[in-house]
């Protein structure tokens, strides 16, 4: 049987991250592609420094970087991570036009090396980089596939889990909408611990103090930080996505996708709980909203359509 192959586009913190997870599951082989006008060979550097660790971590596959897309070629999933930060002086549209000539072109070539991949986007804005990664590709909407509402719930997770006192593996809690500060969306009314209501467990102002601790989740820690943002937390709820894909384990998994009458939404990325597995979204779901939640998808939607107005070509 062939060998399982993930592009990992960028070599960045994130995308270290993501490698040095992924290998070290032993699944597939790897491949960090980067730009050597930014990256050097730093790229070259990760991927030597991570195969070294073999003896210890026992695994076998391969890891490997590359400054072209050859070596990609007929890659299994693909992972954009490529983009740059917002300088002083650049505008809003700035940012989202720059990045989206860089996902436009790394997904083009990406696309043409392995054209029966499924495409996950680290990307941002990340709801909008992914219709510029589904134009770019000509994939289908189940092989282009939002990383967003899987980090986002991990914090969500994460918070609930501390103020209740349990495992984070016992909360079943999701959060779906834009991957934005402003346009997620927690959805407390369907949050369970062990079976049990949140809302039964916590007051209403502390299960708010948490829905908006979660929703700054990324700011805090590019405070905290100063010099760098998040990526262990990024890396891990990116990589449980690739192998829910890789071994078509059909894992719901909330993530954006191209909506075509969820929630009443069309024709825009958004994030909804979707199963995951092999050919990448195998289903969508709908979870059962209180009307605020509903209006606050509905609006998520809206405010990713506005920004992709903004996207020159």
């Amino acid at each position: 049987m062939a060998r399982k192959k993930v592009t990992i586009v960028g070599a960045g913190a994130t995308g270290g991250a993501m490698a040095q997870r992924l290998i070290e599951r032993d699944i597939c082989d790897v491949v960090l592609q980067d730009d050597p006008q930014f990256a050097g060979t730093m790229h070259f550097g990760k991927a030597l420094d991570e195969a070294q660790a073999a003896s210890w971590e026992g695994f076998s596959h391969r890891i490997s970087a590359t400054d072209g897309w050859d070596d990609t070629a007929n890659s299994d999933v693909v992972i954009v991570t490529a983009g740059a930060p917002r300088k002083p002086g650049m505008s809003r549209e700035e940012l989202l036009n720059g990045n989206a000539a860089i996902v436009r072109a790394k997904v083009s070539e990406a696309a043409n090396a392995s054209p029966n991949a499924v495409l996950v986007i680290f990307s941002n804005p990340m709801d909008a980089m992914c219709s510029v990664a589904m134009k770019a590709s000509g994939f289908p909407r189940e092989r282009v596939i939002g990383q967003g509402g899987a980090l986002d719930s991990a914090r969500y997770r994460h918070f609930v889990s501390d103020a209740v006192g349990v495992s984070p593996r016992d909360v079943h809690g999701y959060v779906i909408g834009g991957h934005t500060d402003t346009t997620m969306v927690p959805v407390v009314s369907q949050t369970r611990i062990g079976g049990v209501p949140l809302t039964d467990l916590l007051p209403a102002d502390q299960v708010q103090a948490l829905v908006a601790r979660a929703m700054r989740g990324g700011a805090e820690i590019g405070e905290l930080m100063k010099v760098s943002s998040a990526y262990y937390a990024p890396s891990a709820a990116t990589i449980a996505m690739v192998e829910a894909v890789l071994m078509d384990q059909r894992r719901l998994i909330p993530c954006s996708v191209f909506h075509q009458g969820e929630y009443g939404i069309r024709d825009v990325f958004s994030g909804t709980v979707c199963q995951l597995g092999e050919g990448g979204i195998q289903r969508t779901f709908e979870l059962p909203l209180t009307d605020d939640e509903r209006q606050r998808v509905v609006a998520a939607a809206e405010a990713t359509k506005e920004l992709m107005k903004l996207i020159t070509e």
